[in-house]
């Protein structure tokens, strides 16, 4: 099962180009993807850029030749974000980039315990003169300074120098914002107490409750961001590390020496591991790469791929996926795909890719946040002059009740209020209360949760932008054949209407001619005549027209075998008796092709296919959604009206007897009414459908091309789960909305309450410690609205 894409690349498209991914650090909030996307796109051979705060990936096409990974790498590196290419060949790189993101995090969580420390030895500095008799060292001004300039020094450092740095090249960050704020405010109180004439407030404590809270929602937003790709990092854990090397007989192949006698075994990575070699898989080992048993047998748990729970019987011959457990014997597996060809690595790869692709919606918010910072840099020196020549000469006189009243920490007390003072205070809330970082975590972090909880369920989805269309969704068009059926026919009538001119029986004929293709039909006439003990007579010149039929040449004579079109398209002529056998076999849900030899019509053979047992709920459900059903099969007319009976989907949404080339012409069609249309299938005749689809929904146990074409994979092979996929993408885009919504009241509401908008009246203040504790709430509310999708269990 080939679940990635192959670069598609037309002999119009010019010049080819190839994806490379990036690890970048340094990403603060949206304000810095931009910056990097904006690094990227500019560098020479660049085509496309697609950023992820949350994942901290970068997803680069470039022209073939142009550039390399490693000169993006150094690039972005000595613009301030430290980088390093990604090789997505090796599996395990992604399990350490996880663990860089731990170490991180246990970083903030150090500088976090440290401003803690400060500030509470601040706070009880504060109590104590208010509650508690005056303590002559904590109590003091220089002490509360010293705590202040510690604060800053230490835990502080790595914002205000990268706030900086973000500065001096032109990009100004969340960390521009916060150091600005903390800078000013710790500057400010310096004077006041360096120059106590001036009658100014020192305020040391603000900018050490202004770090302590942002290091906190930091700290916070790091851990809630590892959660979000929890899912991605369960799927990597399932990789083993080590696999059993058993030595290969040069001389020797399995049919002539049993693997398992071979004493020999070494134990080596698993991403050494080389196509063909045998590897011995101990019970309760998982098995390392994707192969085939060439001896023992065993059970094996392939939960992690099917989702069922029952262990699977496995034999000689059976193939194995790397991942799975094997439980009971002990098995020689060959490789058959190893590394990032396994079926495991391309789905972690597809999550992965999915995660850096945008929903159309993201790109808002990256465009709003790109100039965000330097909207709140101006909107702060905005409320800095106005308060400084207009409003607190107005609004002198209004008693100042300020958002987490501490005692304060003055030189003496003014009379009143010092307009230098509170303009620099509501500046500096401004600066501090905003938050780019709520805006860039809104749409990437709920990508992140959604598609890694999809995986877990067997549901790949291939980008946010799928998550989009998926809520606007109108119309699901099925296939019929191996998605609402289960693609196993059996012969179930074979009528002979005149001996045929060969010394062979109908059965044989069809099966020596349907040798050319691997239709389900032609692989259940072929099964019907071995079963029957019939030889497969010789057959040559095949030619295949897909929905039409087959034919073939058997010892000198033409064989036809197909649908009504096929038979006429030769010449071959139906009677009315034989159209009416035919339609009467049709009704009760069998599929009829017809078999001449010539221009003679010898026979026909009739197949059944069983309905999924999962596809009357499945169609139900989506009909209680509004959603318009309709089924879309090459089969003739009565079969499939007989199918749609059993699905309660009405004659005016059945279209039958379309051939391949017409299945994408009649999306398009709907596409064409302003419908958002779903295609679900299985085949390769539905791969141009599944491409032309808004959203292609596709069996994973279908063709490779199928798969290729979706958007939407099952890997469960369960039809029902297309439900789940569409719930959990729906689901997933209301988080989105709910984040941005959030983010962006937030500011809107926020910075005018920063700057100032009751004081007039209420004489309400906005300290720059209380901006920055909503700040760090901003953040962490975020990433955790976008967590509680994981609580709904299986959608």
């Amino acid at each position: 099962m080939q679940i990635l894409s192959k670069p598609d690349v037309s002999p119009s498209q010019s010049p080819p180009t190839s994806k490379i991914v990036l690890d970048v650090g340094g990403m603060k909030c949206a304000g810095c993807v931009r910056s990097v996307e904006r690094e990227l796109s500019q560098y020479p051979g660049v085509s496309r850029v697609s950023v992820n705060l949350a994942t901290e990936m970068a997803t680069v096409e470039v022209e073939n030749g142009q550039t390399t990974a490693d000169a993006l790498a150094l690039h972005l590196t000595k613009t301030g974000f430290p980088s390093q290419p990604r090789n997505l060949e090796n599996f395990s790189q992604i399990g350490e980039r996880s663990q860089s993101g731990g170490d991180e995090s246990e970083v903030l969580f150090r500088h976090l315990m440290m401003a803690s420390g400060l500030l509470a030895v601040s706070v009880v500095g504060h109590l104590s003169d208010v509650f508690a008799p005056h303590l002559p060292i904590i109590g003091n001004i220089w002490f509360h300074c010293g705590v202040a300039t510690l604060t800053i020094a230490f835990p502080g450092r790595t914002i205000l120098v990268d706030g900086w740095r973000s500065l001096g090249r032109g990009m100004p960050n969340m960390n521009t914002l916060v150091g600005l704020g903390a800078i000013t405010a710790y500057l400010a109180s310096l004077v006041a107490l360096l120059f106590p004439s001036l009658g100014w407030e020192c305020f040391f404590d603000e900018p050490v409750m202004m770090l302590g809270f942002i290091l906190l929602g930091k700290t916070l937003e790091a851990r809630a961001r590892r959660k979000a790709v929890g899912a991605l990092q369960q799927l990597i854990a399932l990789q083993p590390q080590t696999a059993r090397l058993i030595a290969k007989p040069k001389q020797h192949t399995p049919d002539k020496v049993s693997p398992l006698t071979i004493n020999t075994v070494v134990e080596i990575p698993a991403n050494a591991v080389k196509v063909g070699e045998w590897l011995q898989v101990l019970p309760g080992e998982k098995i390392p790469v994707d192969g085939e048993i060439i001896d023992g047998q065993t059970t094996v748990d392939e939960s992690m791929l099917t989702g069922e729970s029952i262990p699977v019987a496995k034999k000689i011959g059976d193939r194995v996926t790397a991942g799975t457990v094997n439980q009971m014997g002990t098995i020689a597996v060959a490789a058959v795909h190893t590394g990032g060809e396994t079926t495991l690595a391309q789905i972690v790869a597809l999550v992965e890719n999915a995660q850096t692709r945008k929903a159309p919606i993201q790109y808002f918010a990256d465009r709003v946040a790109g100039y965000f910072t330097y909207f709140v840099i101006a909107a702060a020196l905005i409320t800095f002059g106005f308060w400084y020549v207009y409003g607190a000469h107005v609004w002198q006189d209004v008693p100042v009740k300020m958002l987490m009243m501490h005692h304060s920490q003055m030189a003496h007390t003014p009379e009143h209020n010092s307009p230098l003072l509170l303009s620099l205070k509501f500046a500096i809330a401004v600066l501090v209360m905003a938050c780019p970082c709520a805006l860039g975590l809104a749409t990437p972090t709920a990508i992140v949760v959604g598609t890694g909880l999809g995986a877990s369920q067997g549901i790949l989805i291939k980008g946010g932008d799928v998550l989009e269309k998926v809520h606007q969704l109108q119309t699901v068009v099925f296939d019929k054949t191996g998605t609402l059926t289960t693609g196993k026919l059996e012969v179930t009538d074979c009528i002979e209407f005149c001996p045929p001119p060969l010394p062979y029986s109908l059965i044989q004929l069809g099966a020596a001619v349907e040798q050319g293709t691997s239709h389900p039909l032609a692989q259940a006439i072929k099964t019907a005549c071995l079963q029957q003990g019939g030889v497969l007579p010789p057959a040559v010149n095949f030619h295949t027209e897909p929905g039409l039929g087959v034919a073939a040449v058997v010892e000198g004579k033409q064989v036809l075998v197909g649908n009504r079109e096929w038979m006429a398209w030769h010449g071959v002529g139906i009677n009315k008796d034989v159209q009416q056998q035919s339609v009467s076999l049709a009704a009760t849900g069998k599929t009829v092709i017809y078999l001449a030899v010539e221009t003679e019509l010898v026979g026909l053979i009739a197949a059944h296919d069983q309905l999924r047992p999962e596809a009357v709920d499945t169609v139900a459900q989506l009909q209680k959604q509004r959603l318009k059903v309709v089924i879309m099969s090459g089969d003739q007319q009565p079969a499939v009206n007989a199918i749609a009976r059993k699905l309660n989907i009405s004659s005016d949404n059945i279209i039958a007897e379309v051939p391949p080339a017409k299945k994408a012409h009649l999306i398009q069609t709907f596409q064409n009414q302003q419908q958002i249309v779903a295609m679900i299938g299985d085949g390769i005749n539905d791969a141009p459908a599944l491409a032309q689809a808004d959203i292609g929904i596709a069996i994973a146990s279908g063709s490779d091309i199928a798969i290729d074409a979706a958007e939407i994979i099952l890997t469960r092979n369960k039809l029902s789960d297309a439900i789940a996929a569409i719930k959990l993408s729906r689901a997933t885009f209301n988080k989105i909305r709910q984040n941005l919504f959030w983010a962006l009241a937030y500011n809107t509401f926020g910075i005018p309450l920063a700057a100032g908008v009751l004081f007039p009246t209420t004489g309400f203040i906005l300290s720059p410690a209380g901006a920055a504790a909503f700040m760090a709430f901003s953040s962490v509310s975020v990433v955790t609205n976008s967590l509680l999708l994981r609580h709904r269990g299986t959608v």
